[in-house]
C-alpha cells in the first residue's frame, strides 16, 4: 500500500522539477529576447526567473552584460565572476566553412568579457582585480584592435592608480537633494537663474533601464543645495512644446544669448544601440515660448549624437558621437556656426582629447578649458572628469582629482563660474541613480600643478620642478614575405627612410638602413602628423602614417625629472616583378553591383598613395566575381567594376596610362564551392599586378 502511494508521488514531484526547468528555460529564452531588443531591465527580470536552473555560464555572461549595457556596471561584475567560474571565458567557438553546425553560445561580444569585467571592477575599486582580469585579456591576444588598445592603456593607468587617487583638491562637492530624485538627474546648465537639467520623470518606461524616460526640467537656483527656489513644486519641466512623452530627451546647451537650444532627443525603441538619437534645435521666440524643435542636419541617421555644448563665444557647436570614423566608441566632435545660424561639417576633435575608449558630456568655459568625461584616459572610475588645455599648439589633458572624481561615473562637470560649477554622478551615498551636485572651489588646486616641459633642450629635473619629456621615432625596414611562407621577414638594407612632417610636407630626418634593417631615433614632437616613407630600388616605395596625436604620456604617469620614449614603426616593403600580383584589402562590391563603397574606397586611396610613391609603375587593376551568375554576366560585371576603380584612381590625378582595367569574372576563385556570404565576398575581389616597372 506505501508502495503504491509513493509512485503518484514521485511520478509528480518529477512533473513537477520538469515543469520548473521548462519554465525557467522559458524565462531564459525570453530574457535572452530582450536583449537583443537592447531591453535590458526586462532582459533582468526574466534572467532572475532562471536562476539556478539553466545553464549557469550564459546565464550569468547576459545579466552582466545586462547590468553594463543599462549603466549599472558596477552591479555586473559578480555575474561576469561567476560566467568564468561556469567556462563561458573559454567557450569562444569559431566556425570553418566545414562546420556543420553554430556553436551553441558563441556571442560575438564574448571574446570582450574580461575586458567588460575588468571596467566593472574597477567601478567597484577593486583595481587589483581589474588588473588581473585587463592582463588575461591581453594575454589571449584578442583580435579587436581597439579592444587592445584600450585593456593596454587602462592596465597602465591601474599601474599608476596610486597617483591619481593621491591627486586632491580642494573642490566641495555636495548633493543637490531638492532637484534629485529616486531616478536619474543629470547634464546640468545654468541659464540665468534657473538650472536646466535632465530628469527620468515620464509617464512611459524606458525598457533599456527600467527607468521613466527622461525629459528636460528646470528649477531656480538657490543658495542651499537642499533648496531649489521652485516652491513647493519643486522642478518644473522646461518647456512643453520641446517635451515628447515617448522619447528620451535630454543634455541641453544653450547659445551665447540663452535663446537657443540643441539637445539630444530619440531612443524610441524602434532601433537598438542608441542610433535614433540625435540632435534637435529650438529657438525661444519674443514671447519666451520655445519653439517645435527640428533635427540638425549634422546629425548622423545611422550613429548616436549627444551631449552637445557651445563654446564661450557661442561660434562652435560641441558634441559626442560614435559615427564612422571615430577614434574609439564615443568621441567628441566640434562644428563651426555662421551668423545665419548653419553649422559647418563635423571635425573629429583628434586623438589627443579622444581615446580608444569614449568620450562625452563636453563643456567650454569662458577661459577656453575643454571640461569633458571619459573612461579612456586616466582615471578612477568607468567615466572621469578631464581638463583640457592647449599652449603653444600641444593638448594637454588632466585628471581633476578627487572629491570631483570616484570610481563611480562622474560626468557632465560645467563651469559657469570660475569657482562654482555643477555635475552629475552615480557615487554611492546619492538619492537615485545618477544625481546633480554642486561644485565649489574653496581656493585654489592644492593637487599636483607641476609644469610640463616637452621636447625643450634639457634642463637638469629637480623633485617637484619642471619636467622633461621627449619623444623618439625608430623603426625596421624588411622584407614582405610571401604569404604562409613560413620564415620571418628578412631585414632590408640600404633602403632610404625619411620621416615627413605632414603639415608641411618639409623632411625632418632621413637615413639609410644597415644591416640589420633599423633606423633612427629622430625626435618627433607632440600633437604633429608624420609619414615615414622608405624606399629601395628593386622594391616599392612604402609609405606609412604616424601621428604623435594621443601618443603623449599623461602628466599623472611622470615620475622622473627626465623621460625619454621612443615609438617604433616597422614598414615590409614589397619586391617588385613584371606580372607580379598584389591582393588589395577590402575592394568589395555589393551582390551584382559595381559602384565603390566607402570601405572601397579608402582601400582604394592606399593604392593611389603607392602610384604617386612610384611614378614609373605601371599596373594592370583585375576584378573577380563570384560564381552565382552565368558566365558571360559575371565578366561584364567584373569588367565594369575593374573599370569603375581604375575611373576613381584616374580621378585622384593619377595618368589614365598608368592603370588597365581587366576584368577576370568567375574563373580565378579564390574559395571554390562557396557556401557563405563571407566566402562569396572574398571571391568577390580586386587586385593590381605589375606591368611595367
Amino acid at each position: 500500500m506505501k508502495f503504491s502511494m509513493r509512485v503518484p508521488l514521485l511520478v509528480l514531484s518529477v512533473a513537477i522539477g520538469l515543469s520548473g526547468c521548462n519554465s525557467a528555460m522559458q524565462a531564459y529564452k525570453k530574457g535572452v529576447r530582450h536583449f537583443d531588443a537592447g531591453e535590458y531591465n526586462l532582459a533582468l527580470g526574466q534572467f532572475t526567473k532562471a536562476s539556478g536552473k539553466v545553464d549557469a555560464g550564459r546565464l550569468n555572461y547576459y545579466t552582466a552584460e545586462s547590468y553594463r549595457l543599462s549603466n549599472h556596471i558596477d552591479q555586473a561584475a559578480p555575474f561576469y565572476q561567476k560566467a568564468i567560474d561556469a567556462g563561458v571565458a573559454t567557450s569562444v567557438a569559431t566556425t570553418t566553412p566545414d562546420a556543420v553546425a553554430k556553436p551553441a553560445f558563441a556571442d560575438p561580444n564574448l571574446a570582450d568579457l574580461r575586458l567588460n569585467y575588468a571596467y566593472a571592477l574597477k567601478a567597484t575599486g577593486d583595481y587589483a582585480g581589474a588588473q588581473t582580469q585587463l592582463q588575461q585579456y591581453i594575454d589571449a591576444r584578442p583580435k579587436s584592435k581597439v579592444g587592445l588598445a584600450k585593456a593596454q592603456r587602462e592596465i597602465e593607468t591601474l599601474r599608476a592608480i596610486s597617483a591619481i587617487t593621491g591627486k586632491q583638491t580642494d573642490f566641495r562637492v555636495t548633493n543637490l537633494s531638492a532637484v534629485n530624485s529616486p531616478g536619474t538627474e543629470y547634464a546640468p546648465v545654468l541659464r540665468g537663474d534657473e538650472l536646466v537639467f535632465t530628469a527620468s520623470r515620464k509617464d512611459v518606461t524606458y525598457k533599456n533601464n527600467g527607468l521613466a524616460m527622461t525629459g528636460l526640467y528646470k528649477a531656480k537656483v538657490s543658495q542651499r543645495p537642499d533648496e531649489t527656489g521652485a516652491g513647493s513644486a519643486g522642478p518644473q519641466l522646461f518647456s512643453g512644446n520641446v517635451f515628447q512623452g515617448d522619447v528620451n530627451e535630454g543634455t541641453p546647451a544653450f547659445s551665447k544669448d540663452g535663446k537657443m537650444m540643441v539637445f539630444a532627443r530619440g531612443n524610441n525603441g524602434k532601433r537598438k544601440g542608441g542610433a535614433d538619437v540625435d540632435l534637435y534645435l529650438s529657438r525661444q521666440d519674443q514671447s519666451g515660448n520655445w519653439n517645435v524643435p527640428f533635427r540638425l542636419p549634422i546629425s548622423d541617421s545611422l550613429a548616436w549624437d549627444g551631449s552637445p555644448a557651445f563654446s564661450a563665444d557661442g561660434k562652435t557647436l560641441y558634441f559626442a558621437s560614435n559615427r564612422a570614423g571615430s577614434v574609439g566608441g564615443i568621441d567628441l566632435y566640434r562644428a563651426n556656426m555662421d551668423a545665419s545660424g548653419r553649422f559647418s561639417r563635423p571635425v573629429n576633435m583628434g586623438r589627443d582629447i579622444n581615446t580608444p575608449g569614449d568620450e562625452m558630456f563636453p563643456f567650454v568655459a569662458a577661459d577656453g578649458k575643454l571640461y569633458f568625461s571619459s573612461d579612456g584616459h586616466p582615471g578612477l572610475g568607468k567615466l572621469d572628469v578631464f581638463v583640457a588645455t592647449r599652449s603653444g599648439g600641444v593638448i594637454r589633458v588632466e585628471n581633476m582629482g578627487q572629491p570631483i572624481n570616484s570610481p563611480a561615473d562622474d560626468f557632465g562637470l560645467t563651469f559657469p563660474d570660475p569657482n562654482k560649477g555643477y555635475m552629475a554622478s552615480n557615487r554611492p551615498g546619492g538619492k537615485g541613480d545618477d544625481d546633480i551636485y554642486l561644485v565649489e572651489n574653496g581656493s585654489a588646486p592644492s593637487g599636483d600643478t607641476t609644469t610640463i616641459a616637452r621636447n625643450n633642450p634639457p634642463k637638469p629635473g629637480t623633485p617637484g620642478g619642471p619636467k622633461v619629456v621627449r619623444y623618439f621615432l625608430a623603426g625596421t625596414v624588411k622584407i614582405n614575405a610571401a604569404p604562409n611562407a613560413g620564415t620571418p621577414a628578412a631585414p632590408l638594407d640600404s633602403a632610404r627612410v625619411r620621416v615627413v612632417d605632414d603639415s608641411n610636407d618639409a623632411t625632418v630626418a632621413e637615413a639609410t638602413t644597415g644591416q640589420p634593417g633599423t633606423f633612427g631615433k629622430f625626435p618627433v614632437q607632440e600633437g604633429k602628423t608624420y609619414s615615414v616613407i622608405a624606399e629601395r630600388p628593386g622594391y616599392l616605395t612604402r609609405r606609412e602614417p604616424f601621428t604623435m596625436q594621443g601618443r603623449s604620456i599623461p602628466d599623472i604617469f611622470l615620475t622622473k625629472p627626465e623621460t625619454d620614449t621612443t615609438f617604433n614603426v616597422a614598414l615590409l616593403l614589397d619586391k617588385v616583378e613584371l606580372n607580379k600580383t598584389f591582393a588589395l584589402e577590402n575592394i568589395y562590391y555589393d551582390l551584382n553591383k559595381y559602384n565603390i563603397r566607402p570601405d572601397a574606397a579608402e582601400e582604394l586611396d592606399k593604392l593611389v598613395t603607392i602610384l604617386k610613391d612610384n611614378p614609373s609603375l605601371k599596373i594592370e587593376l583585375g576584378s573577380h566575381t563570384d560564381a552565382r551568375s552565368p558566365d558571360a554576366y559575371n565578366m561584364t560585371l567584373s569588367q565594369n567594376r575593374a573599370k569603375a576603380a581604375v575611373d576613381y584612381i584616374v580621378s585622384k590625378g593619377i595618368e589614365a596610362d598608368r592603370i588597365t582595367a581587366k576584368g577576370y569574372g568567375e574563373t580565378q576563385l579564390v574559395v571554390k564551392n562557396a557556401r557563405t556570404e563571407e566566402e562569396h565576398q572574398r571571391n568577390r575581389r580586386t587586385e593590381f599586378k605589375v606591368l611595367a616597372l
